[in-house]
């Protein structure tokens, strides 16, 4: 009976320390194979404080040219989008960009070259880079024949040079966030950088959008130096705030670069 209680007792607690590990740094992944897939997360530390990576990714992003800061040395955002389809709102949101002379990426699908090149043309006439987000919008890590995963990458390429008329930035987003080690190897393989972000939050249900305080808030409050911004551009939102919040963020001190100013990986 007493071993019985014991058995119970040290049951309990592995489990809440088990919970609260989750709670407080994500999930702990057991890396299987370099099939497995992990999904891309950040914990934030709080205004002006750099975030911390998922643990199970400590020395993969720079042994695979993965990037979630840039330069943390500098007061310096990187501003990126995610575009999967077309919500009516980029072409304001490339209005403000526009005004306030701040340079974005935008991370495309397929699907949504061929439906708006007229706005992926504007994107690159005015300067942004318009990046890799995938042809299906798969887990990249469940695509694991080598023919079918480079498709993703060159079925993209092939759209956005038929608009523009030049080659795609080499920058990849993976879909979901989902990665494995195996995909972030293929996508070095093929010339990419593998962006992810070290800030983002909900801002792409469309019929359930945070108000304007609450978004402000959250943004502002998210920057840190060399902060990699995601925020969806499907978001009406996002549409409705981004000059306040470029504006807040420019008084306090930070400035917007392109990715093609990220510095030389060094691990973080």
């Amino acid at each position: 009976m007493r071993k019985n209680k014991l058995f119970i007792f040290l049951l309990t607690l592995i489990l809440s320390v088990s919970c609260l590990s989750s709670i407080a740094f994500g999930h702990s992944i057991n890396i299987a194979s370099d099939d497995t897939e992990l999904n891309w997360y950040f914990v934030n530390r709080g205004k002006d404080t750099l975030p911390e990576c998922p643990k199970e990714a400590t020395g993969l992003l720079s042994k695979y040219d993965a990037y979630y800061l840039g330069d943390t040395n500098e007061k310096v955002v990187y501003l990126t989008f995610d575009e999967g389809y077309e919500n009516g709102y980029t072409p304001k949101i490339l209005d403000i960009l526009r005004d306030e002379k701040v340079p974005a990426a935008f991370f495309v699908v397929k699907p949504y070259i061929v439906s708006n090149p007229e706005i992926i043309k504007r994107m690159s006439d005015e300067g942004h880079l318009v990046c890799n987000h995938s042809n299906h919008h798969p887990s990249m890590a469940t695509v694991t024949d080598p023919e079918k995963f480079k498709a993703e990458f060159t079925d993209v390429e092939e759209a956005y040079k038929e608009v523009v008329g030049t080659d795609m930035p080499k920058f990849f987003r993976p879909p979901m966030g989902k990665y494995s080690i195996n995909s972030l190897k293929k996508t070095k393989d093929l010339g990419y950088k593998t962006i992810f972000w070290s800030f983002a939050y909900k801002d792409w249900i469309i019929d359930n959008q945070p108000s304007e305080e609450e978004a402000i808030k959250k943004i502002t409050n998210g920057v840190h130096p060399g902060c990699i911004m995601l925020i969806h551009a499907v978001s009406k939102t996002n549409t409705a705030v981004l000059k306040t919040v470029i504006e807040q963020i420019r008084a306090d001190g930070y400035e917007f670069k392109p990715l093609t100013e990220l510095p030389e990986y060094q691990a973080q």
